[in-house]
């Protein structure tokens, strides 16, 4: 049975084994973690202990919040753990005034199911500091 939480203190990286497949230059399971406790929320799907779902934002507090990762492990999609993160997350940030995110084409019609709509918008990636380490670490 899958339970959904906010609550990740206690949450240690070993059970964080499994996410960003596909990524060339992946975090590891300690920066993971570092990311997860840097978000102003974050809501973890768990089987048992192992965390097989999570989404997080990070928010000014006050009017905006971005939602950079949402990730279910492979052997865990398509049971509609990614739906139930994305709305549990959106009723934290209800009372915010904008919830933005971006996306891969492929994926707007999942955001849409939602109230999220295709916006504009600009970025920049630098694949290098993909792993969030530096070159110090």
């Amino acid at each position: 049975m899958i339970v959904y939480s906010s609550d990740f203190q206690g949450v240690d990286p070993s059970q964080l084994a499994g996410f960003f497949v596909g990524w060339p230059n992946p975090p590891d399971q300690e920066t993971h973690l570092r990311i997860l406790k840097g978000s102003s929320h974050v809501v973890l799907a768990l089987d048992g202990e192992r965390v097989v779902g999570f989404i997080n934002a990070i928010s000014d507090g006050v009017l905006a919040a971005y939602l950079p990762l949402l990730e279910v492990l492979p052997e865990y999609q398509g049971r509609g753990i990614g739906g139930e993160l994305v709305q549990r997350m959106l009723a934290l940030l209800k009372d915010y005034y904008m919830v933005d995110l971006a996306c891969d084409e492929a994926l707007i019609p999942f955001y849409e199911r939602f109230g999220l709509r295709r916006l504009t918008a600009a970025g920049r990636r630098n694949y290098e500091r993909q792993s969030g380490m530096s070159e110090a670490d």
